[in-house]
């Protein structure tokens, strides 16, 4: 399993705690902007792109979670950082599982954000990663993917915001996508969960079309401690269509 050196970028206080934020499916380290600002001012704030997405490298498909995994555990060493709290959001949040689990010396805090240990059936994933490569672009399943981030009412909204992230899954590596599609479709992590000894916040939005709310349950349910979060008027994307409440709920956790 070898690790790839990711795209990053490093906002807030020199010495403050490190809080590591991994992104969803399609996405960049963009799509964090609703939470830098304000968890920037208690933590030192590392975003990143995961690999095969934004301007990290596209290291030929399959990929595994293990090894998304694996370039966060690279990404902390490069960066010289010992313990950091994570939150992950979609396959960010598989990632911050298998952090959980396989690397919980090096976490202080976890959030889990509408995200999935296991995310069946696998053909869901199989034929998106296809049609990815039959294209050649990403921008063949931007409408469709971006339709289940937001709600109808926000979206129509918010048409800026829809279009930056159609805009983003069009510009995402086809082979990236449709590597890290593979990971979700070979993923299963439940076994994980119990062995998960870090502090963890799962959140989920109640309109996730995307993965559902019983995804959420079953993380919060099997890891033990977990505390769970359902957010309202809220789908896959939370964090940019309800950031208040998703910023509070992150901020308490930190702290608590």
């Amino acid at each position: 399993m070898s690790a790839v050196a990711l795209n990053h970028a490093v906002t807030g206080p020199e010495h403050a705690p490190v809080l590591l934020l991994g992104a969803s499916l399609g996405t960049n380290l963009s799509m964090w902007g609703p939470q830098i600002g304000v968890l920037s001012r208690t933590h030192r704030v590392v975003t990143f792109d995961t690999r095969g997405h934004g301007r990290s490298p596209v290291p030929p498909a399959p990929y595994e979670v293990a090894e998304l995994g694996a370039d966060v555990v690279a990404l902390m060493d490069h960066l010289g950082v010992a313990r950091a709290s994570y939150v992950g959001l979609s396959i960010g949040g598989m990632a911050g599982i298998w952090l959980g689990a396989n690397a919980s010396d090096r976490l202080d805090r976890l959030v889990l954000m509408c995200t999935a240990a296991h995310a069946p059936p696998a053909s869901r994933w199989l034929e998106r990663a296809a049609t990815v490569r039959a294209a050649g672009t990403t921008g063949v399943i931007a409408d469709a993917v971006v339709e289940r981030w937001f709600t109808p009412a926000w979206s129509a909204a918010h048409p800026d915001a829809v279009a930056a992230h159609k805009a983003m899954i069009a510009a995402t590596e086809p082979e990236g996508y449709s590597g890290c599609c593979e990971a979700i479709a070979a993923m299963d992590l439940r076994e994980a969960l119990p062995n998960i000894p870090v502090p963890t916040l799962v959140i989920g939005g109640l309109d996730d079309l995307a993965l559902p709310n019983e995804h959420q349950r079953l993380i919060a349910d099997t890891i033990p401690g977990a505390r769970l979060e359902l957010i309202a008027d809220a789908a896959h994307i939370a964090s940019v269509q309800q950031p208040e409440a998703v910023n509070r709920l992150i901020e308490e956790h930190l702290s608590a």
